[in-house]
């Protein structure tokens, strides 16, 4: 019997959930103050259009299954239920980085989370341009879905009706 009510016990604590407030909270105060680094890299890039652009591409190669074409998560059909979850680019939390956080959260990842490292597939320069891509990114749903998610060509948005 007690195999039997410690097996239940075990399974039904083995379901997925959203993290709650609790989680999260202590899951961004361990990245704010033990594990994101460079905060006083500065960003050797200027804001061009050039290079906000080359930055798009980057992330187009690297962010997008997570964080969506426009860095807002849209279309991305796990960023909810990740643990914690995967954050929009364009919110209060990530924009508060510094420059050489972004950058150095790119380089190398992002633990206590999903966040992987791009060491060894982009280069600096290819990530620098990335985070001013950040700094400029699209209005929410502005780019379409990542077309890895729909069945149909979704990664263009319809036009917009006059």
């Amino acid at each position: 019997m007690i195999p039997l009510v410690s097996l239940v016990l075990l399974l039904a604590g083995c379901k997925a959930t959203p993290p709650g407030k609790w989680e999260t909270g202590i899951a961004t105060q361990a990245k704010r103050k033990l594990f994101v680094r460079n905060k006083d890299g500065k960003n050797p890039l200027a804001a061009t259009a050039e290079n906000i652009a080359a930055g798009k591409v980057s992330f187009s190669h690297y962010c997008v299954a997570c964080h969506g074409l426009d860095g807002q998560n849209t279309g991305v059909p796990f960023a909810d239920n990740m643990s914690p979850p995967v954050p929009s680019l364009a919110s209060k939390q990530v924009q508060s980085y510094t420059d050489g956080q972004l950058k150095w959260v790119i380089d190398n990842g992002i633990w206590p989370s999903g966040m992987p490292s791009s060491k060894g597939i982009l280069t600096d320069e290819e990530i620098w341009s990335t985070v001013l891509y950040i700094r400029h990114l699209p209005p929410a749903g502005s780019l379409g879905e990542p077309s890895m998610y729909c069945e149909e060509d979704c990664g263009t948005p319809a036009p917009s009706k006059p």
